[in-house]
């Protein structure tokens, strides 16, 4: 099966900026939907963001008009584009992909490390 390995995160400043990658053990062409994730302790993971194959996006109310997602097919690649920062961003983030395109997002891969974002106020 695909393997996904999140990267990217780090220490940010509140209104600073991160890119997360997503990098892909195989092709993710064939992928119906890819999505991020992040979870803070004690909380359920959280849907954060998502892309179809066909390029359509869905962000959670949170993160709307400050986070962008994108792939890469060519890299085998997932972006997550974080900007104007804030503590509340503070989190893993991970990463995972749906083959069924049903209606609601359905992670299907094993959860990988994801990776900490950390944001100062």
């Amino acid at each position: 099966q695909v393997r996904l390995v999140e990267s990217g995160g780090g220490l940010a400043q509140a209104g600073g900026s991160l890119r997360l990658s997503c990098a892909a053990s195989g092709s993710i062409s064939s992928i119906a939907a890819m999505g991020w994730y992040r979870q803070t302790p004690g909380k359920q993971r959280e849907l954060v963001a998502t892309i179809t194959r066909a390029g359509s996006t869905n962000f959670a109310d949170s993160v709307k008009g400050r986070f962008t997602i994108s792939r890469d097919n060519a890299k085998n690649t997932l972006y997550l584009e974080m900007n104007s920062l804030k503590p509340d961003d503070t989190a893993v983030y991970y990463c995972n992909a749906d083959y069924r395109m049903v209606a609601t997002f359905l992670p299907t891969l094993p959860w990988g490390q994801g990776t900490q974002v950390t944001v100062s106020s």
